[in-house]
C-alpha cells in the first residue's frame, strides 16, 4: 500500500516528470512568500516523498495546513509523513486531528493502525484494522496491515488468514504474497513458503529481497544449486547485496563448489570490509581444499575481528594438526577448549592430538572428558580403550571396550579390538569368543587378525578353535 498516493506512482517515468521538476525548483527558489495552489504543493510533497525527503514533504502539506486547515486529507498525509520520520507521537497528533474532521476515513484508520503498531500497541493497531473493514469491508488495504501487524506479534497462522483474505480481494497485490512467503518460511513450511514467493516473483521479478527469501529456503531444503541460482537472481537486481553473496557462498560450499565459494564471500568483504564469521567461512574452504597456508591466515584474519572466536581457534588447530605440527595445533585446541569447555568436538579433536603427539596421558584426561560428557559415542569409548590399552590400564580398556560394545553390539571392530585387552589379560577363552563373534559379523577381520597378531595366528590351537584352518 502506498501511504503518500497523490497519482504519481512512478514519478521518474511520469510524462510529467520535466514539469513537475521544474515545480519542485521554483518552490525551491521562490521562498516561504511564492504562492502555490493546494494541487501544487501536493505535488511536490509526493517528489519529496518518493525520495525519501520527508523533512521537505512535510513542509509542503504544512503549507497546505496553513491555509486549509480543516483539510483531514493533510492532517493524514502530515501523520504519514511523521510515522515515517518515526515521530509517531505526533503521527498519532495529526490523525487524531483528521479523525475529528473526517471520523469515517478508512485510510486514516489504517495510517493510525500502523503507526499504533510501530508503538507497540499491537491490539489497537489490530482495532484500528477492524473498525477500516467495519467501514469497508473489501478494503485490501486493511486486510494487509493486519496480516503486517499479526506477524510481527509472532501470530503467524493468524497473519496468514489476513493475507489469504487480501489475496480473495486482489490476488495481484504487489506484497501480499511476499509476507505470505515470509510467514510460511518462519513456521518452517518450506514448499508454501517457495510456492508464495514464486508467486510474488510473478507479480515482480525485480524483488531483489524475495529471489534472497527464496535461496534460504532452497537451501534448508538441501537443494543447493538451486539456491545459488536464486541468490544470483537477487545479485542480479542488486549487485551490493551483501547478504546474497554470503548466503550464495554457503550454498556453493554445500554443493562443494568451493572456489565459487570463497569468490563468493570475497565479495562480501568488498562490501562490508568482512566479520569474523565470512573470514571464518573462506578458511574453512581453503582448509577442505588442503590449501593449508591460505587457511591459516584466514582463520587468523577471523581471530582480528574477534579473539573469543572459538572456531576459529580450533580451525587453526586443524590445520597444524592435519600438517602433523601436532604442539602448534595443540596450543590453538587449547584456546579453543578454554572458550568453548562444555564442547565434546573440542576435547575430542584435543584429545587425538595429544595422542598422536606421544602426551598419552594428556589424551587420556582429554578423552575420558569426551566419554563423560558424551557417554553415548562409540567411537571416543573405543579411542579412550586403545589408548587405556596401550597405556597398560588393562581393566580399565576392557571396560571402555564394553561400554563401546553396550552402544553397538554388532560392531565387529570392538569384539576384535577387545580380544587384545583380554589376551593380555590373561583370559584367553574370553579372547577367542570375542575374536569368534568379530569374525562372524565380519570374516574380513580374519586377515586382520593374521596381520595384527601373527604370533598367535602361528599357534595352531588357535587357529583350529576360531576355524582359521578351514
Amino acid at each position: 500500500m502506498s501511504m503518500f498516493d497523490f497519482g504519481y506512482d512512478d514519478l521518474e517515468d511520469s510524462d510529467e516528470n520535466f514539469s513537475v521538476q521544474d515545480l519542485v525548483h521554483a518552490y525551491e527558489q521562490g521562498g516561504a512568500g511564492t504562492y502555490f495552489d493546494s494541487d501544487a504543493l501536493e505535488e511536490i510533497a509526493t517528489f519529496y516523498f518518493e525520495l525519501g525527503r520527508f523533512g521537505d514533504a512535510l513542509g509542503a502539506i504544512d503549507r497546505i495546513l496553513e491555509t486549509q486547515p480543516y483539510s483531514s486529507d493533510a492532517w493524514m498525509r502530515r501523520g504519514i509523513l511523521l510515522n515515517n520520520m518515526n515521530r509517531h507521537a505526533d503521527a498519532m497528533t495529526a490523525y487524531e486531528k483528521a479523525m475529528t474532521l473526517n471520523p469515517s476515513d478508512p485510510e486514516t484508520i489504517i495510517n493510525m493502525g500502523i503507526t499504533l503498531d510501530s508503538l507497540g500497541r499491537t491490539e489497537e493497531a489490530l482495532k484500528s484494522y477492524q473498525t477500516a473493514l467495519e467501514i469497508d469491508p473489501l478494503n485490501e488495504d486493511a486486510l494487509f496491515n493486519r496480516g503486517v501487524t499479526l506477524e510481527r506479534a509472532d501470530l503467524l497462522e493468524q497473519a496468514i488468514e489476513a493475507f489469504y483474505a487480501c489475496v480473495e480481494l486482489n490476488p495481484e497485490h504487489p506484497e501480499v504474497w511476499y509476507e505470505l512467503g515470509y510467514c510460511f518460511d518462519r513456521l518452517a513450511e518450506d514448499e508454501k513458503s517457495l510456492s508464495c514467493y514464486d508467486r510474488h516473483i510473478e507479480i515482480d521479478p525485480y524483488s531483489y529481497d524475495a529471489w534472497y527469501n527464496r535461496g534460504i529456503v532452497l537451501n534448508r531444503m538441501n537443494r543447493f544449486a538451486e539456491a545459488v541460482q536464486s541468490y544470483d537472481m537477487a545479485l542480479v537486481i542488486n549487485e551490493e547485496f551483501a547478504s546474497a553473496y554470503y548466503n550464495k557462498g554457503n550454498a556453493q560450499a554445500n554443493v562443494g563448489d568451493l572456489r565459487g565459494a570463497i569468490e563468493s564471500y570475497e565479495q562480501v568483504i568488498k562490501l562490508e570490509d568482512g566479520d569474523a564469521a565470512t573470514f571464518y567461512n573462506i578458511a574453512l574452504a581453503y582448509e577442505e581444499l588442503q590449501e593449508y597456508p591460505q587457511a591459516i591466515a584466514c582463520f587468523e584474519k577471523a581471530l582480528l575481528k574477534d579473539p573469543q572466536y572459538a572456531e576459529a581457534w580450533y580451525g587453526l588447530g586443524c590445520c597444524f594438526d592435519a600438517q602433523e605440527r601436532f604442539f602448534e595445533a595443540l596450543e590453538f585446541y587449547q584456546k579453543a577448549v578454554h572458550l568453548t569447555p562444555r564442547s565434546a568436538d573440542l576435547w575430542y579433536a584435543k584429545a587425538d592430538c595429544e595422542y598422536n603427539a606421544g602426551l598419552i596421558d594428556e589424551s587420556l584426561e582429554s578423552y575420558e572428558t569426551v566419554v563423560r560428557m558424551e557417554p553415548a559415542n562409540r567411537e571416543a569409548w573405543l579411542d579412550y580403550a586403545e589408548t587405556l590399552f596401550e597405556a597398560q590400564r588393562l581393566e580399565e580398556a576392557l571396560h571402555a571396550y564394553n561400554n563401546a560394545l553396550t552402544l553397538e553390539p554388532n560392531h565387529a571392530s570392538s569384539y576384535f579390538q577387545q580380544a587384545k585387552a583380554l589376551f593380555a589379560l590373561g583370559r584367553p577363552d574370553e579372547s577367542i569368543r570375542s575374536l569368534k563373534r568379530a569374525f562372524s559379523l565380519d570374516p574380513k577381520k580374519k586377515e586382520e587378525f593374521r596381520q595384527t597378531y601373527p604370533e598367535l595366528y602361528r599357534d595352531a590351537r588357535i587357529r583350529r578353535e576360531l576355524g582359521l584352518d578351514s
